[in-house]
C-alpha cells in the first residue's frame, strides 16, 4: 500500500470485511488513558475476538504509520521522528527566545524540554512527567524547572514580568482554580533556590506560539551536546529508571 497509515486498523473499526491484502493488518488497541470516559473504553478489545480478529495480529514493534527510529535514538531523533512539527515548534521557539535573551545554556535546554511530555507522551501533569523523563540526563536544576513550570504558570509574578495569561482565561475559564496540589507546589517552588529558572520557563513559554516563526532544531545541537547526557545505548535502551517511557514513544501503539 502506498500510504503506511492504511495498513493499520483501529480496534474500534471492526465493520470492514477483510480482503486478501488486508489479512495481515495490525490491530491497534488504544490505551486506557486514551479512551477512559468514552464508549470506546468498553469496546476497545472487541477486535481481538477470534471471529473479528481473523489472521490479523496486534501491533508490536515498528509501526508502519511512524518513521523507524535508529537503534540507539538520541534526543534530537525524537524531535525529528516522533514529535509533531507544529507542537515541537513551540519548544524550539521557547528555547530560541531564551537564547536571544541571554539565558544560560542550561536554561535554554530547560525551555527546549519544558513541554516534552505534552508533545511526545501525555498532557495531564506534563511538567511532572517531563521532569521524570529527562531527570537521568540533565542537571537537577533543569528537571526541577520543567517540573514546577506547570504550577508556576497559573500564578502571576509581576516582579518577574509574568502576568496571568489571557489565553488561560480563554481556555480554562475565568473561574478556573488550580487543584490544591498545584498551589502547594507553586508555594514550594516560590521559596526554592531554583525558582528563577522555573519562572524563566514561564516567561519564555507565553510568546512561543507564532505560527509564522520557524526555528531550526540544529540551533540547539551544541547546547544539547553539552548539557544532555545522551546514553550510548540510546534513549530507551540504557536500563535507566525512565527507559520504558522513551520506549513508549518509540513504539506508542504496542499492544503490550
Amino acid at each position: 500500500m502506498d500510504d503506511p497509515h492504511e495498513c493499520v486498523a483501529s480496534a474500534s473499526d471492526t465493520s470492514a470485511v477483510l480482503g486478501p491484502e488486508q489479512a495481515l493488518e495490525k490491530i491497534v488497541v488504544k490505551s486506557a488513558l486514551a479512551t477512559m470516559g468514552t464508549p470506546e473504553y468498553f469496546t476497545r478489545f472487541d477486535a481481538l475476538a477470534p471471529d473479528k480478529r481473523g489472521q490479523r495480529k496486534v501491533m508490536m514493534g515498528d509501526d508502519p504509520a511512524l518513521s523507524k527510529m535508529p537503534a540507539a535514538p538520541t534526543l534530537l531523533d525524537f524531535f525529528k521522528l516522533r514529535f509533531d512539527p507544529a507542537a515541537a515548534s513551540h519548544l524550539l521557539q521557547s528555547a530560541n527566545l531564551a537564547l536571544r535573551a541571554g539565558v544560560e545554556e542550561k536554561g535554554v535546554l530547560a525551555c527546549l524540554l519544558h513541554d516534552i511530555a505534552m508533545v511526545g507522551l501525555i498532557g495531564g501533569d506534563h511538567g511532572y512527567w517531563g521532569a521524570q523523563l529527562i531527570a537521568p540526563y540533565v542537571d537537577e536544576e533543569v528537571a526541577f524547572a520543567v517540573r514546577y513550570h506547570q504550577a508556576l504558570r497559573f500564578f502571576p509574578d509581576p516582579a518577574a514580568g509574568y502576568e496571568y495569561p489571557q489565553a488561560y482565561i480563554d481556555i480554562f475559564g475565568k473561574d478556573y482554580k488550580p487543584e490544591p496540589y498545584i498551589r502547594a507546589d507553586y508555594e514550594y517552588a516560590r521559596k526554592h533556590k531554583w525558582y528563577g529558572m522555573a519562572r524563566m520557563i514561564t516567561l519564555n513559554d507565553l510568546y512561543a506560539f507564532d505560527p509564522n516563526t520557524t526555528v531550526d532544531l540544529e540551533t540547539f545541537t551544541d547546547i544539547v551536546g553539552r548539557h544532555f547526557r545522551q546514553p550510548k545505548e540510546g534513549l530507551g535502551f540504557d536500563n535507566s529508571s525512565v527507559a520504558h517511557m522513551w520506549r513508549t514513544m518509540i513504539w506508542p501503539r504496542n499492544f503490550l
